[in-house]
């Protein structure tokens, strides 16, 4: 079979694009190369395959090279490694991926230059479709609109043994993280994915050197990474709002924004300088503005407050410098800003508390930047944050809020994919969710919303645990809100604003 395996996946590939008919031999033979195989004996059959089969292919390639052992250790972690070195095969060189981006760019349009990419980086199986389709995905209607929903399934779980090789296994710094510009062609190793179908576009920002990619799990719909390609840390300033807003209008079809640069309410990887964007509307995004205000000096910029359970200012201008000049005014003013009354300190023993999320867009001559206040300290009460999900959300979400869930979407633990299938049994039979250990700590949540529904049965079951989880999602995005939607809160969310100076009259 692994002939004919490999005579389905150069079809794949010429299907695809990813190997001209130029390059069909070289191919097979790379692909007989990396099986130590010296021929193809068996031309009989049918070849064709289409892009749903991939996966199916790629699993009979990886039980023979684990029949032959050319891997390792029968285990996802090996298998992935593998079945990046089968894609390479297929894989264009860098160089010539940068000149057809560039070509699209330049004589058809950006978006034809991405939805080119885009394409590339999923038919090369540098993001797995076929594991991103088996995420759990829903909405939820709320008050601040629908939320998306995402149970991340596409990311797999390592098992025991290679974790324990990985722990064993020699520490490198190469490449120094996840998103460094080494990662492209890089073989992996037990502690490090393979990237070998991995490309990188570079782009020039505000001056400066940065790549392009998409995120190998896409939440959301062309799912973008930009980075700068020096290993610098992550910082909000006024280079930052500079940067996002020369992406947007270089990519006018996609949203930019940047994680925060603290702690707790940053992004994983604070040690490299990167964004995230694409083509998407969040919910976030649709948000009216609810409270309009002028600031002295920029009259020309609309700003207001977005009905959202985050503390949001929105600005928006078809002039980006005034933009950037207003929020550099409002990113100084925040950073230095305590007011004691509403738990809001810039600093305690010297470290600072005070950031913010930035997101840029463009809707038809006008650009938007939405600066999202951020802040991270930490009680005796709230350890792992007061702007944080509480306590009591921790058994649906606990990690910390980083810009894809500010702006509406919340990626949940794959944990709760098994803990909802026993939830729904253990309720439907009458159980006592306390008496599993797993369980247990959704108890007190479903005892909360169990007496707002008049039944609880097979017929809405699934619905009702959906719309409960979105308003979990809602009360984590109000738990990491600066100032609570409240009368006190508003008062206080306006005292900052007054701080500004805003002008009479809004």
């Amino acid at each position: 079979m692994i002939e004919t395996y490999i005579r389905r996946l150069v079809s794949y590939g010429t299907a695809t694009g990813l190997v001209p008919t130029e390059d069909i031999i070289y191919t097979t033979n790379r692909l007989l190369e990396l099986f130590n195989l010296d021929e193809l004996e068996d031309s009989s059959g049918d070849i064709s395959m289409d892009t749903g089969e991939l996966e199916e292919v790629l699993a009979g390639m990886l039980d023979y090279a684990c029949e032959k052992g050319l891997i390792k250790e029968n285990s996802v972690v090996y298998r992935d490694l593998f079945d990046t070195r089968i894609m390479n095969v297929l894989m264009p060189r860098p160089s010539e991926v940068i000149h057809r981006f560039y070509d699209l760019y330049e004589n058809e349009s950006p978006r034809a230059a991405t939805d080119y990419y885009y394409k590339l980086s999923r038919d090369s199986d540098y993001i797995r479709r076929y594991r991103v389709c088996r995420d759990i995905k829903w909405s939820a209607e709320t008050q601040y609109g629908n939320l998306d929903i995402t149970i991340n399934l596409s990311k797999p779980e390592k098992d025991p043994k290679a974790i324990a090789a990985a722990k064993l296994a020699k520490q490198s710094g190469y490449p120094k993280c996840l998103l460094c510009r080494e990662n492209e062609g890089y073989a992996g190793r037990i502690n490090h994915p393979a990237r070998q179908n991995h490309r990188i576009i570079p782009v020039t920002i505000n001056g400066g050197q940065w790549g392009f990619q998409y995120s190998p799990y896409v939440y959301y719909n062309e799912h973008c990474i930009v980075f700068n390609l020096q290993h610098t840390p992550m910082r909000i300033e006024h280079a930052t709002f500079c940067k996002l807003f020369d992406f947007v209008r270089q990519f006018p079809h996609y949203f930019v924004g940047s994680n925060a640069d603290l702690p707790i309410v940053g992004g994983s990887i604070l040690s490299h300088d990167h964004f995230q964007g694409g083509n998407y509307e969040f919910a976030m995004a649709k948000a009216p503005v609810e409270e309009s205000f002028c600031v002295e000096g920029f009259g020309d910029v609309e700003a207001g407050i977005v009905k959202w359970p985050m503390s949001v200012i929105r600005l928006r201008c078809a002039d980006t410098d005034r933009i950037i000049g207003l929020a550099d005014l409002i990113l100084d003013r925040w950073r230095e800003y305590t007011d004691a009354e509403a738990f809001v300190y810039a600093y305690t023993d010297g470290e600072p508390h005070n950031t913010i999320t930035p997101i840029a867009r463009k809707r038809g001559e006008m650009f938007e930047l939405d600066l999202v206040l951020r802040n991270n300290i930490t009680t005796n009460e709230h350890p792992l944050g007061v702007y944080h999900p509480h306590a009591k959300l921790h058994h649906i979400k606990k990690e910390n809020i980083g810009l894809i869930e500010v702006m509406g979407l919340a990626v949940l633990p794959a944990r709760l994919k098994t803990e909802i299938a026993g939830l729904k049994q253990t309720m439907l039979s009458g159980g006592d969710l306390r008496a599993d250990e797993a369980l247990a700590k959704h108890a007190d949540w479903v005892e909360e919303f169990s007496v707002k529904y008049d039944r609880i049965d097979e017929s809405n079951i699934d619905e009702i645990i959906k719309k409960e989880i979105g308003r979990v999602f809602m009360e984590v995005l109000e738990d990491a809100g600066v100032y609570k939607r409240t009368q006190e809160g508003r008062k206080a969310f306006r005292r900052f604003i007054d701080s500004l100076g805003t002008s009479d009259g809004k």
